[in-house]
């Protein structure tokens, strides 16, 4: 990142320092973002730390349900826990010996994790999650940090400078850095060809792309979010049945206007 760019992002975080890349934010910060974001994903419940969904071949684990396959198993949707799983481990925090051994979750499918649902490992793995907020909340944010060079390289020329704009038009009004951690870790960077449906992408580069540029900006990154979650389940594939989800997608929506 630029020295530009990790000067606007220091002055977005306020209490904030930045090293070898990363965001720094303050432990209550951290907090007050992880505990938001646990809640979007599982009403910040202990058991929804842990999480394998109906229709889907992976677990989804922490406050931002990243993604872990299973051995031999790939899909669309970017992999994102055994990073997670490297960050907490890098960063002092012991990890279980199961887990820090594991090169791939060790649950083969669904079924295999809900009927192992009340073991020890998973309860290990919860007190982990449970335990770590903050340092999720720091690597969402190290995630957001490399979305903008990913995302400007990714879109049509044309359409640079607008993206550029809008990301800063959120991340400097009032609580917009919490939006943008929460929707690239909830939907990614946008940049990816596999996460597309028809042809048609959702991440936070549409969002930034199809936003207004009158008005609050994180109210025109939430509206710019909606519709582009609309119109991937509208061109989902019908036997996912995605349409069960907008709901709660919006109720997340929501909260990023102060």
């Amino acid at each position: 990142m630029s020295p530009r760019r990790v000067a606007v992002l220091l002055l977005v975080l306020g209490a904030a320092s930045a090293s070898a890349g990363e965001i720094k934010i303050s432990d209550a910060e951290a907090d007050r973002i992880g505990q938001k974001i646990w809640r979007n994903e599982c009403a910040g419940t202990r058991d929804g730390l842990t999480a394998w969904n109906k229709g889907e071949d992976f677990p989804s684990l922490g406050i931002g349900h990243f993604i872990w396959y299973p051995q031999g198993q790939r899909g669309p949707f970017k992999e994102s826990f055994p990073a997670l799983k490297d960050y907490l481990d890098s960063h002092g925090v012991k990890l279980p010996g199961w887990l820090a051994a594991a090169k791939a979750c060790p649950w083969p499918d669904r079924a295999a994790f809900m009927a192992d649902f009340r073991s020890p490992r998973m309860e290990q793995l919860r007190s982990l999650l449970a335990s770590t907020v903050g340092p999720q909340a720091r690597f969402a944010a190290l995630r957001l940090e490399g979305a903008l060079p990913q995302m400007l390289a990714a879109a049509p020329a044309s359409e640079r400078e607008k993206i550029r704009r809008n990301f800063y038009r959120v991340a400097n009004a009032p609580g917009g850095l919490y939006p943008l951690m929460d929707y690239v870790n909830f939907k990614g960077e946008g940049t990816s060809p596999t996460e597309r449906y028809q042809g048609e992408g959702w991440g936070l580069l549409q969002v930034l792309a199809g936003m207004s540029d009158s008005g609050s900006p994180t109210a025109a990154f939430s509206k710019s979010a909606d519709r582009a979650l609309t119109r991937r389940v509208e061109l989902s594939p019908p036997a996912r049945g995605e349409k069960r989800w907008l709901p709660g997608w919006r109720n997340r929506l929501a909260t990023y206007v102060p």
